[in-house]
């Protein structure tokens, strides 16, 4: 999970499951993310949360995808807080986003395989005309 920083945080919103995409940084054995109020916010640090991530090597052609069942907690001391700024957390979305979240992982899941090249899934199907959009 190191070598990106885009990946998505699953917390359960009521009855039902939600995700949302989020821009992290690893610090030690942890993922901290910025964020402002909101039901994200208030279910990540009321229950369990996920975090799942992705990513590919475009030289080797390997794939990953790992999955960290993990718990969400403020981040409120000022040491912490100061040490959160080497960390260069610059959100994508604009707004307040001045809480800062450490998740801690309980589990850590994964797995690792080579893309196929796209001709292992082509069928005859993928060749025929299209209607018009028209």
């Amino acid at each position: 999970m190191r070598s990106v920083s885009i990946g998505r945080l699953a917390v359960v919103v009521g009855d039902h499951p939600e995700v949302f995409p989020i821009n992290y940084a690893v610090d030690g054995g942890t993922l901290v993310f910025r964020s402002g109020p909101g039901s994200k916010l208030d279910t990540a640090l009321t229950g369990p949360v996920g975090v799942e991530a992705d990513g590919v090597d475009p030289e080797t052609g390997t794939a990953w995808s790992v999955m960290m069942r993990a718990t969400a907690m403020t981040i409120s001391s000022p040491d912490e807080l100061l040490g959160t700024v080497a960390l260069r957390l610059f959100p994508w979305h604009p707004g307040p986003k001045e809480h800062f979240v450490r998740v801690v992982p309980d589990d850590v899941s994964g797995r690792m395989f080579t893309v196929v090249d796209p001709a292992v899934w082509w069928t005859p199907l993928n060749a025929t005309r299209q209607a018009s959009p028209e």
